[in-house]
């Protein structure tokens, strides 16, 4: 038996903002061409991010995190910067102590992602 893939399930309040973000922002695109109702699936690459609806959730109360790893961290983070995406403010690209050059950003319901790449 082989875990061939892992697809992490995030809160999101607006599906429209949501979808505006990753899709024009970060350069994901769409699964497949069903719409759910209260659900959205995104992909860039070789990854993916599912999305549930929880229009409740206070952004400051938001634990959602992912780690992506890259194979060329310096040009996804000119490319974010060249697409006016905020980095986090303690999540500006550097090499960390564990080895890892990474660099991190929230989405509008503050999930943070964060990037990475062997340095």
């Amino acid at each position: 038996m082989t875990l061939t893939a892992i697809h992490p399930k995030l809160p999101m309040r607006n599906k429209t903002i949501t979808k505006d973000f990753y899709l024009h922002k970060l350069g994901f695109s769409l699964c497949g061409t069903v719409e759910y109702e209260g659900y959205l699936m995104l992909k860039k690459d070789h990854i993916e991010i599912h999305f549930f609806e929880f229009q409740e959730l206070p952004p400051e109360e938001n634990y959602g995190m992912v780690y992506i790893r890259t194979d060329d961290i310096d040009r996804l983070y000119q490319s974010f910067q060249e697409n006016s995406v905020a980095i986090h403010p303690n999540g500006q690209l550097e090499t960390k102590p564990w080895g890892q050059r990474e660099f991190s950003i929230l989405d509008p319901d503050s999930n943070l992602l964060t990037f990475g790449a062997d340095s």
